[in-house]
């Protein structure tokens, strides 16, 4: 066990760290040259064409270091704000981690977010810069940012660079000198967190656990704690670029156990595994659970397409624990999900995940926040969409969620920023500037102010250089009022949304115009309608197609044409009574995108 060291990397968006996980990849010879490509432990087609890490990945590596061979396992996470509990779950299965900074761009907010995580885990903490063969990187500037932050010396700090390959084993020493060897006794019973899984179509759920104590070994029987069940460990071993079958792992082990488990519900990430014949006393304290921050609907496009949609999802929430979701019918769209994500872009990934990897083709409904309705009769209801909001005659006030925000930009754009978040209903808290070009401002604000467009505007106001992070607050009582869209009197359930009573009219008035550019035109007049209640607060009308049946009248008298036109009007209107009007699901995403 002395020789086993445990160590994720953790940073912000973009600032280096699957480019410094394939040098340490390269200098421990874990990849061949024929495997190596850029970003290779990023394994879904997703990630690499987006450039971003959406799944922390676990990989062994082996390190002969002063006449020892050493056993690295490292776990890469990815750095946006939505899977930050990806990152709270590799955190939990390490002993220390790489802090990673960009030497261009310094200390930013989900910096500081992933820190706080791994000093609670009293993880032992290493700092990298890196990126130091650009020629803009300012190395001074930032240490002083790292040791403002975390109290170490200069000579802690290594400094690297992830496309050169410099520093690189520098960082392999320190993780050996610094980072503790994991506690725990191979001789006691059998206690294993699982904090991942994955489905394979042909071997079952595969799940990934950290040994704490213990020992297991092949065909071995287990049990999983959280569920009851019993299984025999048809296959263990550890990760390496693809998985290794092994005899036996013992306490401080990172692997794997195949034990040809069919269904996604009998895998519960944070579950403790142990033996069935000598069971362990207590269950490993796993990981808090997860709150999804926006809630949205989603339906499959084809109503026979449900039980599909169902399987589909339970595969994928084995593969991300952050999804949470549980059936809801519509008026519209039929039998479908409503689902919790952490952010849009958890969404937005979910979503084509769903397509690229399972096929489906589905609608997504408006996100949307829980709120809390109490009502004159004294009790309290959380509302999760709109349609569930109880008649406005019962409710006596809706509280909405806060947050409180943490936003690190440059001092120039302080100005803009502070305008963007009091349009949102924000509060400052406080402003301190970091150095004298950064500054730190802390904001309250409504949880479904920054829902939807948030997070872009800030990084278009900011040149893209502000970073945002954030953490729920609590409840306030908000004035908040139902918007329904209306097509021919028709109401359209999947585009009601909750808002602000002093945004609503504005953003009736926009959703109407988008609606009218993006519905087809029929044969018949669509009037899509805005209302609050009884209240229509705005209108737009989709003009009919019209054939002109009058082209072949020339000359002669009026009445001919007026007899014509007459006749067509009639057929429109007998039309209208039978027609019904299709929403294509690009008006459902351009709601989301209304600037």
């Amino acid at each position: 066990m002395k020789n086993i060291r445990n160590f994720c990397i953790i940073a912000h968006i973009d600032h280096g760290k699957s480019t410094l996980a394939d040098r340490l990849l390269e200098f421990t010879k874990t990849v061949g040259e024929r495997d190596m490509h850029a970003q290779v432990l990023d394994n879904m087609e997703l990630e690499q064409e987006r450039g971003i890490t959406i799944k922390s990945h676990a990989i062994q590596m082996e390190y002969p270091f002063e006449g020892e061979e050493y056993k690295l396992n490292l776990i890469d996470t990815p750095g946006h704000v939505d899977f930050s509990y990806e990152v709270s779950r590799s955190i939990a299965a390490c002993e220390g981690a790489l802090l990673i900074i960009d030497a261009t761009q310094g200390i930013q907010a989900q910096t500081i977010s992933n820190l706080y995580l791994a000093i609670e885990h009293d993880l032992e903490i290493i700092p990298v810069l890196n990126k130091m063969d650009l020629p803009n990187a300012m190395p001074e500037a930032v240490e002083d940012q790292i040791i403002d932050l975390i109290g170490c010396d200069h000579e802690e700090i290594i400094h690297a660079s992830g496309k050169t390959g410099d520093g690189i084993e520098k960082i392999l020493e320190s993780i050996v000198h610094k980072i503790p060897a994991p506690k725990g006794d191979p001789n006691a019973p059998l206690q294993a967190l699982i904090f991942d899984s994955v489905f394979n179509s042909f071997r079952g759920i595969i799940a990934y656990f950290k040994v704490t104590n213990g020992q297991i070994r092949k065909k071995d029987l287990v049990k999983f704690i959280a569920t009851g069940k019993e299984y025999n460990a048809d296959e263990v071993g550890v990760l390496k670029l693809g998985l290794q079958p092994r005899d036996v792992l013992s306490a401080g082990d990172v692997g794997y156990i195949i034990s040809g488990i069919k269904t996604a519900k009998e895998v519960k990430v944070g579950d403790t595994i142990t033996h069935v014949n000598n069971p362990c006393q207590n269950i490993i304290e796993g990981f808090e659970e997860v709150k999804p921050m926006v809630f949205a609907g989603i339906y499959p496009i084809d109503a026979d397409d449900y039980e599909d949609l169902r399987n589909a999802m339970d595969k994928l929430q084995l593969n991300d624990a952050s999804l949470t979701f549980e059936p809801e019918s519509s008026a519209a769209l039929g039998f479908g999900f409503r689902c919790g994500f952490l952010g849009l872009l958890h969404m937005e990934i979910i979503q084509e995940r769903l397509e690229r990897e399972f096929d489906m083709n589905v609608i997504t409904t408006v996100p949307n926040v829980s709120y809390l309705a109490h009502l004159t009769d004294g009790s309290t209801q959380t509302v999760y969409n709109p349609s569930g909001m109880p008649v406005s005659t019962t409710i006596e006030q809706i509280d909405e969620p806060y947050i409180r925000a943490n936003i690190i930009t440059a001092s120039e754009f302080i100005g803009p920023v502070m305008n963007l978040c009091l349009d949102k209903r924000g509060t400052l808290v406080s402003q301190n500037y970091l150095t004298s070009e950064r500054a730190e401002l802390v904001f309250t604000l409504p949880l479904g102010e920054i829902v939807f467009d948030f997070y872009d505007k800030l990084k278009s106001i900011s040149k893209g250089y502000a970073s945002f992070d954030y953490h729920m607050s609590g409840f306030k009582p908000a004035k908040l009022v139902r918007l329904d869209i209306l097509l021919n009197g028709e109401m359209v359930d999947a585009l009601s949304t909750l808002i602000h009573f002093d945004n609503a009219y504005t953003f009736g008035r926009r959703m109407c115009e988008k609606l009218k550019e993006l519905i087809p035109r029929q044969q018949f007049d669509i009037a899509i309608q805005a209302a609050i209640g009884a209240k229509i607060i705005a209108r737009e009308t989709v003009k009919a197609v019209r054939k002109d049946v009058t082209a072949k009248c020339y000359g002669g008298d009026i009445t001919r044409k007026r007899k014509l036109l007459e006749k067509q009007k009639k057929g429109k209107k007998r039309m209208k009574q039978v027609g019904n009007v299709e929403v294509p699901q690009k008006a459902f995403l351009a709601v989301l995108k209304l600037d």
